[in-house]
């Protein structure tokens, strides 16, 4: 999108570099012309149109308006032709313009660049206030770059989720790691049992599976902090080190490897942990009406909270209120989840008016702190450009397709169900087996098609298809896969780094098409604000799904009713909660 702002002329050609000159020398042209137009003696003026009637004496004393007149005109002229060459500018080019320092621009208060073929206003880097613009960008170049990439969105964070997050900042701050409070926080821990609440008081996540269901769970874990007014610390395994940026400034998020509390990682050590809060709850060791301060019997200086899908009925009370109000209490939380649990803290009764005030649009929570948290490194961030620049940038639109299986599946007829998706919904066009010679479309850019599979069976048959047989449309279809790994291994910090840039890459496509169950395809919509098109087949008729919304199912809720002390269908409790439509067992957030 070409965008122009002039605050001086001549300013703005001195900043813009040799591709951008024609526009700037044409406006410097323009000045001369109009110079030597008025140093021009009025009688030669008069000369110069004798022939043009009788109103010479009228026409001599026009000049001052014609002047102004002709050089507006051809100024106009040679503006316009030169808006068609800068059309073409290329995306790279426009974050060379966006983030050059000032001293090179010559005119620090000029502001001169171009990107594409509308003029609009920049992007929002802070994204409407979610991000504090206090970072150093070359340290985290997505931070501020992605706004660049993404479509605009068209949900905008509250003013109350803005301010809630500045102070949450200056929370984790004053709280976080290597703190005066932070290490006294660390020595009641070390003393084996707790007294109740302390001015700082910690969420400790631990990992769980996939990079999906991580990135999945560590949002909800940060709602829940957010909530509580707890800080929220990551246990951050080998393979997840030097994937993500900091999200809070000043101050770090990582646990620090001394933490008193060892083998976080281990998970079965955890399962039988005897400070396990359902274990507890079950064996009657913890009521929730104890108080920590005169209770009859030493308090434990952790809970922990067993929130993965295998979990019981136990560690699920976790979602009732009364159990909210006990674990308040506690300066140390220690949470292990591979879910996205946010759904069900909308139905705590402690946290609806707080949530209402923080989302006022509920189907946006993973939208917004998704794209709060979450900024890849420099090095998963160059993934993510190099390849968008290069096979992604030129595409006159682009469709992205998250492939991804859980069983064995006959490849030919599993792609024959996703193609009947893609053409039933008109997000591909069809191909002409009988008439190879079919005329192209010259000088239209191509549709992309972005696949993100394990596998490169789905790939390389597309792109054999749309090579060997032209669309019945004329369109060229682009079809590219970043990697194939063919098997998942998240233990790998090389497979994460790819598994992010991919989900980034998905995020910037114009349609997108998922895989149902699958959290690396709910995180690459949430980032991306996309409702998708589900790989399932809801009924006879229809060959996918359209999501009613871009957030994330949460596949295993509690089953149990706390308010009515009974077994409920969960997915019917409220109107906003309803089941998911890629797996029935699930709830997610509607409107």
């Amino acid at each position: 999108m070409l965008r122009f702002y002039f605050s001086d002329a001549a300013h703005c050609q001195a900043s813009l570099p040799a591709a951008d000159a024609e526009a700037g020398d044409a406006v410097m042209e323009m000045k001369q012309i109009g110079m030597q137009q008025q140093q021009k003696p009025p009688l030669a003026g008069l000369r110069e149109r004798k022939h043009e009637g009788s109103g010479g004496a009228h026409l001599a004393a026009g000049l001052g308006v014609v002047r102004p007149l002709v050089v507006l005109a051809l100024f106009t002229l040679v503006l316009l032709l030169t808006l068609p060459s800068a059309a073409h500018r290329r995306l790279s080019l426009d974050l060379l313009l966006l983030h050059r320092p000032a001293a090179s621009q010559g005119v620090s208060n000029c502001s001169c660049s171009a990107n594409s073929s509308t003029i609009e206003h920049p992007k929002d880097k802070l994204l409407g206030g979610l991000l504090a613009p206090v970072f150093d960008e070359a340290s985290c170049l997505s931070r501020y770059q992605s706004a660049l990439y993404w479509k605009v969105s068209n949900h905008t964070s509250s003013a109350y989720l803005v301010e809630k997050l500045r102070r949450y900042e200056a929370h984790h701050k004053k709280c976080g790691p290597d703190t005066e409070l932070y290490k006294k926080a660390v020595e009641q821990l070390k003393s084996n049992r707790s007294t109740g609440p302390m001015e700082c008081n910690y969420v400790v996540w631990m990992a769980s599976d996939g990079l999906g269901n991580r990135v999945l769970s560590i949002t909800s874990a940060f709602l829940y902090a957010l909530l509580n007014n707890k800080v929220l610390l990551l246990d951050l395994p080998e393979d997840m080190k030097g994937l993500f940026c900091e999200p809070f400034p000043n101050t770090t998020w990582v646990l620090p490897s001394d933490f008193p509390i060892n083998n976080l990682k281990w998970v079965w050590r955890f399962e039988k942990d005897p400070y396990r809060y359902g274990d507890m709850v079950k064996n009657k060791v913890l009521s929730n009406d104890v108080n920590p301060a005169n209770a009859s019997y030493p308090l434990p200086a952790y809970l922990y909270l067993h929130l993965v899908h295998s979990n019981d009925d136990f560690d699920k009370m976790f979602y009732c209120q009364e159990s909210q109000l006990l674990l308040q209490k506690f300066p140390w939380l220690l949470l292990r989840s591979n879910q996205y649990f946010v759904p069900a803290l909308f139905l705590i009764p402690e946290f609806k008016k707080e949530l209402s005030l923080l989302f006022p649009e509920r189907t946006t929570v993973f939208h917004h702190l998704g794209r709060y948290l979450f900024h890849p490194s420099n090095s998963v961030w160059g993934y993510v450009t190099r390849y968008y620049e290069a096979y992604l940038a030129n595409a006159k639109e682009s469709l992205g397709m998250q492939i991804r299986t859980f069983a064995k599946v006959d490849l030919d007829s599993h792609l024959s169900s996703i193609m009947g998706c893609a053409l039933s919904e008109k997000l591909l066009p069809d191909v002409d087996l009988k008439d190879p010679a079919l005329p192209t479309i010259i000088g239209v850019k191509p549709k992309a098609v972005l696949v993100t599979s394990l596998n490169s069976g789905y790939f390389e048959k597309l792109r054999d298809m749309y090579y060997e047989h032209a669309t019945t449309t004329g369109e060229v279809i682009g079809i590219y896969q970043p990697s194939h790994e063919e098997q998942q291994h998240t233990e790998k910090l090389s497979h994460n780094m790819k598994a992010l840039a991919e989900m980034y890459l998905l995020s910037l496509s114009d349609s997108l098409m998922t895989s149902p169950y699958s959290t690396f395809g709910y995180v690459a919509q949430g980032l991306g604000g996309l409702s998708p098109w589900i790989l399932i087949r809801p009924d006879k008729k229809n060959l996918c799904l359209h999501s009613m919304t871009m957030e994330p199912c949460f596949h295993f809720p509690p089953s149990y009713d706390c308010n009515a002390n009974k077994k409920v269908d969960i997915g019917s409790v409220v109107p906003y909660l309803r089941h998911c439509e890629d797996f029935r067992k699930g709830i997610k957030l509607f409107y």
